[in-house]
């Protein structure tokens, strides 16, 4: 099978070979749009007219990690009828529509480049797409549906047009992530998040709209895409794919792959310094409302078209401490896992480990902005009904000099 990569109208490369041993082969067309040794498609994969062999797994690595996890991933390859672990059938099945601005496509399939196109939907028609995670995985119209994101949160990607919402055909962009509200002890994550994503906008950090609406009387958090401008297509990675992570790898404690001082050091060697600050500011929000699940595959860096690195807004920015799960986080603060046992001056010991210039400080002025924040947001009705009085104690816990989680329940 041959696939092609193209980023912005240009097919930078292609894949070739079987499930086990393909690669990818930069074009001399990507390569003259984009310079030799660009870091367009990814800081992991220079574009460059003979890539290392030795980083051929790396480079499958990076696109493997392009596909979603757990039933999202099994209902798709049920829908595709597409053997576990066959990457190169999924992307050809799925790649026209995915995280960032790639697009891939089967350079042998006639039907291929496909023409986009929309399905108008109804409201009761999005509430069933957001019911049948089996029929219609992350809300793929049947056969012509394309479109593939990562994670492993029920949810359905959709189009926003000026008369309502849409399916994407033939790898139409999608414009928004439309999570359903889960049953018994989920119930009230959508409202949690989307308090989590309020704060984060507050402080800066997001830029992309989160609301909670009704499909047919189905409550639904409906997040606007972050790589995703006035309808066109933002490239970006996550650092799951930069720094070469492997499924769950994404957590620290599993094989020891990611941290923080890596994400920090990927940061240094190729975005503005600033966004050193952003990450940090990013990890103390990430403390004080006890999200723990800030991964590597829930921190992105953006490829603008103009050539530029820079760091992804903050996503899936959930407090979690309230529900069943072991309190740790994903990446390790200054040695510390426990979100309940780190302190500011964990905080600013990890900053001052990469290099943060008067890390002391970011801490103290993020934590001075956060408690205000939470003084003025309240949480929707359907959240975790004492998360705003946990996000404060914690908030408090860490600006006063004690552990995050001092005296909490």
């Amino acid at each position: 099978m041959r696939l092609a990569v193209e980023l912005h109208d240009t097919v930078i490369g292609t894949i070739q070979g079987d499930v086990r041993t393909f690669d990818f082969v930069p074009t001399v067309d990507g390569i003259e749009r984009f310079g030799v040794n660009s870091s367009a498609l990814s800081v992991a994969i220079p574009l460059v007219p003979k890539p290392r062999r030795d980083h051929a797994e790396r480079r499958r690595n990076w696109f493997a990690e392009l596909l979603p996890e757990g039933n999202q991933y099994d209902y798709m390859l049920q829908q595709a009828g597409i053997r576990t672990g066959d990457t190169l059938a999924f992307l050809a099945r799925y790649g026209r529509d995915v995280a960032g601005a790639l697009q891939l496509w089967d350079l042998d399939d006639p039907s291929e480049p496909r023409t986009p196109g929309l399905n108008p939907l109804a409201d009761v028609e999005v509430r069933g797409l957001l019911l049948d995670p089996i029929g219609s995985p992350l809300g793929n119209f049947p056969d012509s549906g394309k479109s593939s994101l990562g994670g492993v949160q029920p949810k359905v990607v959709l189009v926003r047009t000026d008369a309502g919402w849409a399916q994407s055909l033939g790898g139409y962009p999608t414009t928004h992530i439309l999570k359903p509200r889960l049953d018994g002890d989920m119930a009230s994550v959508i409202y949690d998040e989307e308090y989590g994503s309020r704060l984060a906008r507050r402080l800066g950090l997001a830029d992309f709209a989160t609301s909670i609406e009704s499909f047919d009387g189905l409550p639904t958090l409906v997040i606007e895409r972050y790589d995703r401008l006035d309808g066109a297509r933002v490239h970006q990675e996550d650092f799951s794919q930069a720094l070469g992570a492997t499924g769950n790898e994404k957590y620290q404690e599993v094989g020891g792959v990611v941290s923080l001082q890596r994400v920090a050091e990927t940061l240094r060697r190729n975005a503005p310094e600033q966004d050193l600050i952003r990450l940090a500011r990013m990890i103390i929000l990430a403390v004080g409302i006890g999200n723990l699940d800030m991964h590597t595959k829930n921190i992105s860096l953006l490829h603008p078209a103009d050539g530029r690195v820079i760091l992804a807004p903050a996503y899936d920015v959930v407090p979690q401490t309230h529900m069943k799960n072991d309190g740790r986080m994903a990446l390790a603060i200054n040695g510390r896992y426990r979100q309940a046992d780190i302190t500011r001056e964990d905080l600013a010991a990890e900053f001052g480990k990469w290099g943060l210039r008067r890390a002391d400080l970011v801490v103290e002025d993020t934590l001075e902005q956060l408690a205000m924040i939470v003084d003025d947001e309240v949480a929707t009705e359907g959240a975790y009904p004492q998360l705003r009085e946990d996000v404060s104690g914690f908030v408090g816990n860490l600006r006063h000099g004690r552990a995050a989680g001092h005296g909490h329940r």
